[in-house]
């Protein structure tokens, strides 16, 4: 492995890291016993609307994927689609359907609260 290929998996394993304490710690808020309804709704909307990542966490995933999907496509062996066709699907999955169930959840749980 290149200095510059160990770099960038350095880069990403301490990026990962960080990612898994800050779900640790939002795991941690949804198992307090004062997490109501309303709260668990404004996590829920901060996952997908948070400002720092425009559109929210889904679709920044999502986005991601569908890089290493481009990128698989270019690299593939046989250029069949056997990493880049998974990655494709699972971008869409994220940006498509887990994002929309996580606003209709939020929204079940406080329908007042997407307003405000």
């Amino acid at each position: 492995m290149t200095s510059a290929a160990r770099t960038r998996l350095e880069r990403v394993q301490a990026t990962v890291g960080i990612a898994c304490l800050a779900l640790q710690q939002i795991e941690d808020d949804l198992t307090a016993d004062d997490v109501d309804g309303r709260h668990l709704a404004a996590i829920l909307r901060e996952l997908q609307e948070d400002a720092d990542v425009p559109g929210g966490l889904f679709p920044a995933l999502a986005q991601l994927l569908s890089a290493a999907a481009r990128r698989a496509e270019q690299i593939e062996p046989d250029r069949d689609g056997d990493a880049s066709c998974p990655l494709h699907e699972a971008a869409a999955l994220l940006a498509d359907d887990a994002g929309q169930r996580l606003t209709w959840a939020a929204r079940s749980l406080d329908p007042q609260g997407e307003h405000a």
